[in-house]
């Protein structure tokens, strides 16, 4: 399967960043592939010296960093895992002040700049932040317009190693894998003393709640602990890429609106495996199986269109809709739907004619494309993007 995938997307702006800035940062979940595109990128370039911050060895070459990066000013550095380092990120200040050119590091993170606060606070106006997403429906080739690549993808999710596993089985035990080391190493390594059995909780209580409403202290309830410590957690589950908080639509309307935002697991293979959903069956048996589709679009979608603010909207009266993108006063809605014949509710209707949209679209895993009123399309996600891309 692995000659199924195409090139990162986000290379190309990569590399446009490392040509207007002196840093840049490649933010993502563990094993997203950040790696991977680094050494791609540095490797078509004679002057780079790659650094993983994981390896003793590497870590020492730092312990007098002016030293080492001096020796190697003309090059392009790469320091991978940055968040086991961010004593660091004042050196590279001064590095970069005293000598101000483009393309001097480039730096990998597992956890978001929120997290990694001494790099936001001191390499500001220096640094293009980026993030890398698990694989994208764009990214598995053409295949992903058929039935069982699409499929695949659906219930492995885009880590690369779970979608490129040789079997179902292969997949579902390096999530496991992964779910355990990320508890149990990870999130220690950034200096939280949580434990891995109480965090693994919340995420399993997420998982079970994804797509719904955020109620911290009906969830904070399940577990034994105060609103605030639940949204404590939220907030470093999100940070690590692991959940998106996607925040209600609000506008001057005069009608209640909904005001709490919504969880959803980013990775649908990750939610699949606290689901304990382990084959295709399984999940299309699934009450899940909506709030599934919905993470696989709504990750897709936003990735797809950067620059976009993303909502949802929901009122008192029922209306609602799934995804609102916003861009200046342009709006799109998105519906997902887990059916290829799918049938939209009369909230959706009210709610497309509360916000008059410039268009919106119902996307389904199936591959028809076909208009059910004006201004309103049945899509396939891949085809969504693509149309999407060609016409923002």
């Amino acid at each position: 399967m692995r000659d199924k995938i195409a090139t990162r997307k986000l290379e190309a702006e990569v590399n446009t960043c490392l040509r207007d800035f002196p840093a840049v940062a490649i933010l993502g979940p563990r094993q997203c592939g950040k790696s991977t595109l680094a050494k791609k990128i540095i490797g078509n370039r004679t002057d780079s010296v790659y650094l993983d911050l994981e390896l003793p060895s590497d870590v020492q070459k730092l312990s007098e960093p002016e030293l080492f990066l001096g020796r190697h000013a003309a090059k392009l550095i790469c320091l991978d895992e940055i968040q086991r380092l961010p004593e660091i990120f004042p050196v590279l200040r001064g590095i970069i002040d005293a000598n101000r050119s483009n393309s001097r590091f480039l730096i990998l993170g597992s956890a978001s700049q929120e997290l990694i606060r001494q790099g936001s606070e001191t390499l500001a106006g220096r640094i293009a932040y980026l993030e890398l997403t698990p694989f994208l429906v764009n990214e598995i080739a053409s295949s992903a317009t058929q039935d069982d690549t699409l499929h695949t993808y659906w219930l492995r999710g885009g880590f690369p190693d779970s979608f490129l596993a040789r079997s179902e089985k292969a997949s579902l035990i390096w999530r496991e894998n992964f779910i355990r080391t990320f508890l149990e190493r990870d999130i220690p390594q950034l200096g939280i003393s949580i434990p891995a059995a109480t965090l693994r909780r919340v995420w399993q209580l997420c998982a079970h709640n994804s797509g719904q409403l955020f109620n911290a202290s009906q969830l904070g309830a399940s577990l034994g602990v105060s609103h605030t410590t639940m949204r404590k957690y939220i907030d470093l589950l999100a940070h690590t890429f692991m959940l998106r908080v996607l925040p209600p639509f609000e506008t001057n309307l005069k009608k209640r609106l909904v005001k709490t935002p919504k969880l959803y697991l980013r990775d649908s293979g990750i939610l699949h495996s606290l689901l304990r959903i382990d084959n295709l069956d399984n999940l299309f048996g699934h009450p899940a199986l909506g709030a599934s589709w919905e993470t696989v679009v709504l990750e897709n979608v936003i990735a797809a269109m950067p620059g976009w603010d993303a909502f949802f909207y929901r009122t008192a009266a029922g209306a609602e809709i799934d995804l609102v993108l916003t861009r200046g006063g342009k709006k799109i809605a998105v519906e997902c739907k887990a059916s290829a014949a799918p049938r939209v509710s009369r909230g959706f209707w009210q709610a497309l004619d509360d916000l008059a949209v410039d268009a919106a679209w119902v996307i389904t895993p199936g591959t028809d494309h076909y208009p059910i009123a004006p201004k309103v399309m049945v899509s396939s996600l891949s085809d969504f993007i693509e149309e999407i891309t060609v016409k923002p």
